[in-house]
C-alpha cells in the first residue's frame, strides 16, 4: 500500500481539496490522507469552489497533525509555507514535496474577489494533482524509493535506517544475515529495545538526551545475534539531514569483520608471544627462557635496557605459571621516594607515622598467592636491600610500626637496566642480596640487536594507536621504516611507541612520511653512514654529576633528569671505572 499525505495549515480547505482530487484520481493501491494543523469548521467558500468542480469536502476539519504524527507515509505534500515549517520528520523519512499554494481564506479581499481566489487555488491544486498521478510524477517517485530499495538490499554490508525516535524503517536483507533478525522484527520498533545492548553499542549521540552530534563516526563494536553467536562488526554511523531540520535520524552502515579480526589476532600470536611482539632470532630465545622459567618458583632476575620489556615479560611469567589465577603486583622501586618504598612494600599499621590513620596491606601481602614484580630493583636503599632479603629468605616481613611477622607466599621477578654484578663487586649492592635474585638471571635485547623486528613493532603500535575511524587505513611508508630502522633507539621499544604514536598525530590520517617522525628520528635514521647522534654517548663532567646526586638526594632517576640525559646513560657512566660514585 502507497501511502499519501496532503498537508496544510488553517481552514482554507487546501488539502482537502487536493485529497478529494487524488482520491478521484488515484489507484486502489494509494491511500490518501489530509491533516491539518488544528480542528474547526472548514471554510464555506473552499466548500462553494469544491461543489463547483464536482467535489464533496467535509465541513470539518477532523485530523490533525498530532493524529498522524507516528504514521508511515511514503510522500507527504505540504501545501503552504506554514505547513513545511510545522512539518514533522514522519517514521520512514517520506519524500516531501512542497506546493507554496496562497492562502484564499485571508480577509483582506472583498468577498467577490476571495470566491476568485477560492476558485483560482482549486484549479491550481487540480492541475498539480492531475500531473501527480497522469504524468508519471507519482510513478518515478515510487519507482525511485523502490530502485533505491533494492539497491541497499543487494549490498554485503548491512544497511540499518531509523529517524530521530530510533524507530527503525529500514533493515536490507545483508543486515538480516549478519543479525540473525528478520525485517518484520525490527521494523517500526526502538532499535534499543530490538537488539540487545544497544546495536550502536552505544557509541551514537541518539543514545544520549540530544540530537546527534556527529555527522559520521566509525568504530568496531561486538556484537550478539539473535540466536547467541558473537560477531565483530565494523560501524559507520552517519547523520540523515533534512533541509530545514536539525536531523532526520541515523543512517548505519556495518559489515562483518569477524574473520578478519581472528585472523589479525592468529597473526599476532604468529609473531609474538603471550603480547610480546618479535621474530627476531634473540626474541626466539627469549621465548622458550619464559616457557622454561614459567614454573619455576625460584626469584627471576630479568635485565634489559630501559623501554626493552621487562614488564611484560615478568606478565608472561605470570601468566604462563600456576600461579595465574593470583594477582600480578608491578611495583617501580625507581619511582618511589626511599621513606614511601617500605610502607609501600610491607605495609604499616595505624599510627606508625603522621598521616597513617589506618592498617594498610602492602604489596607483598597483596600479592600473596601470585606474583610480585619489582621494576628498577638496582634503586633501592642498603637498608631496604636487608628488608628485602629477609622475606625471600623467610617469606615473612613486619609491616611499618607493626610487632608480628606477616608470612606470604608469593614468587619474586625483579627486573632492572643496571649491571647488578659490577655494583655488587663495587659495594653498592649487596651481594647476598644479589645471588638471591640472580637465581635465574636472564637479558633482553636491545631493539637495536633485532630492527628487523620494528616493522612488527610498528604494525602492533598503529593498530593500537590510531582511532577507531581510521584504524584499517593507517599506514605507514617504506622510507619511514628505513628511517626507523637506522635509529640507534636508545628508549628501545618505549621510544618506538611513542614515535609511532607522535607520527600518527602528525600525519593527520594520511600515511605516515619520514617527515611525520620525531625530528631526531627523522635525521639520523635519515643518515646512510656515520655515527648518528643518538649513537653518541653525551660526555658527563663529574662535578655535574657530583652536584646532581647531591640535588637528587643520591636518586639516580632523578639525578638523569636534572643532567639532561637518560637514566640508562647515566647508569653506564657511574658503572664504569671512571665514575664519580
Amino acid at each position: 500500500m502507497f501511502r499519501l499525505l496532503f498537508l496544510c495549515t488553517g481552514h482554507s480547505g487546501r488539502s482537502q481539496t487536493a485529497a478529494a482530487y487524488a482520491r478521484a484520481l488515484a489507484p486502489r493501491n494509494v491511500e490518501i490522507v489530509c491533516a491539518g494543523d488544528r480542528r474547526g469548521r472548514l471554510h464555506p467558500l473552499a466548500r462553494k469552489a469544491a461543489g463547483e468542480a464536482g467535489l464533496e469536502l467535509p465541513a470539518t476539519v477532523d485530523c490533525t497533525l498530532e493524529d498522524i504524527r507516528n504514521r508511515a507515509f511514503d510522500v507527504v505534500i505540504t501545501l503552504c509555507n506554514q505547513a513545511l515549517e510545522i512539518c514533522p520528520v514522519f517514521p520512514g523519512s517520506p519524500t516531501r514535496i512542497h506546493w507554496p499554494l496562497p492562502d484564499p481564506s485571508k480577509k483582506s479581499t472583498e468577498p467577490r474577489d476571495q470566491e476568485i481566489i477560492f476558485r483560482q487555488v482549486r484549479d491550481d491544486i487540480q492541475g498539480r494533482v492531475t500531473g501527480l498521478f497522469h504524468h508519471g510524477f507519482l510513478d518515478s517517485i515510487l519507482l525511485t524509493r523502490l530502485t533505491f530499495r533494492s539497491l541497499l538490499d543487494n549490498l554485503t554490508d548491512g544497511v540499518l535506517a531509523h529517524d530521530p525516535n530510533r524507530r527503525i524503517y529500514f533493515f536490507n536483507r545483508a543486515a538480516q544475515k549478519i543479525t540473525g533478525y528478520s525485517y518484520a522484527e525490527v521494523v517500526g520498533r526502538d532499535c534499543h529495545e530490538v537488539f540487545p545492548g544497544r546495536f550502536c553499542g552505544g557509541d551514537c549521540s541518539y543514545c544520549q538526551d540530544r540530537q546527534q552530534v556527529h555527522t559520521r563516526i566509525r568504530y568496531p563494536r561486538a556484537f550478539q545475534r539473535r540466536d547467541g553467536g558473537q560477531r565483530d562488526l565494523e560501524m559507520s554511523v552517519v547523520t540523515v539531514e533534512v533541509p530545514g531540520q536539525k536531523t532526520a535520524g541515523a543512517l548505519v552502515i556495518f559489515h562483518d569483520i569477524t574473520e578478519m579480526v581472528r585472523m589479525r589476532r592468529k597473526l599476532v600470536e604468529s609473531r609474538g608471544f603471550h603480547g610480546i611482539i618479535g621474530r627476531h632470532l634473540s626474541m626466539q630465545k627469549v621465548y622458550e627462557t619464559i616457557q622454561e622459567l614459567a614454573e619455576v618458583n625460584a626469584p627471576i632476575l630479568i635485565q634489559g635496557e630501559s623501554g626493552t620489556g621487562k614488564e611484560l615479560v615478568a606478565m608472561a611469567l605470570h601468566q604462563l605459571s600456576s600461579r595465574c589465577s593470583g594477582p600480578f603486583v608491578p611495583v617501580n622501586c625507581g619511582a618511589l621516594p626511599e621513606g614511601t618504598l617500605e610502607s609501600e612494600l610491607f605495609g604499616h599499621v595505624r599510627g606508625a607515622f603522621t598521616g597513617a590513620i589506618r592498617d594498610k596491606k602492602g604489596r607483598f601481602e597483596l600479592a600473596d598467592g601470585g606474583t610480585i614484580f619489582l621494576d628498577e630493583i638496582g634503586e633501592i636503599s642498603p637498608a631496604m636491600q636487608v628488608k628485602l632479603l629477609r622475606v625471600l629468605q623467610e617469606k615473612a616481613f613486619v609491616p611499618v610500626g607493626g610487632e608480628k611477622s606477616t608470612h606470604v607466599d608469593v614468587r619474586v621477578i625483579c627486573a632492572t637496566n643496571r649491571d647488578l654484578k659490577v655494583l655488587t663487586q663495587r659495594g653498592l649492592f649487596r651481594e647476598d642480596l644479589y645471588y638471591r635474585l640472580a637465581v635465574i638471571p636472564f637479558s633482553l635485547p636491545a631493539l637495536r640487536e633485532k630492527v628487523s623486528d620494528i616493522p612488527l613493532l610498528v604494525e602492533h603500535f598503529l593498530d593500537k594507536f590510531a582511532p577507531p575511524e581510521n584504524r584499517r587505513a593507517a599506514t605507514i611508508a617504506p622510507p619511514a621504516i628505513t628511517a626507523l630502522q637506522r635509529y640507534t633507539w636508545p628508549g628501545n621499544v618505549r621510544e618506538l611507541s611513542n614515535a609511532v604514536q607522535y607520527a600518527l598525530i602528525k600525519s593527520h590520517g594520511e600515511t605516515i612520511q619520514v617527515e611525520h617522525l620525531p625530528l631526531e628520528i627523522a635525521v639520523n635514521g635519515n643518515l646512510s653512514a656515520g655515527p648518528s647522534k643518538a649513537g653518541r654517548k653525551p660526555k658527563l663532567d663529574p662535578g655535574e654529576v657530583r652536584r646532581a646526586l647531591e640535588k637528587s638526594a643520591g636518586n639516580r632517576a632523578r639525578a638523569a633528569r636534572l643532567l639532561g640525559v637518560s637514566r640508562s646513560t647515566l647508569y653506564r657512566y657511574l658503572d664504569s671505572p671512571k665514575s664519580v660514585a
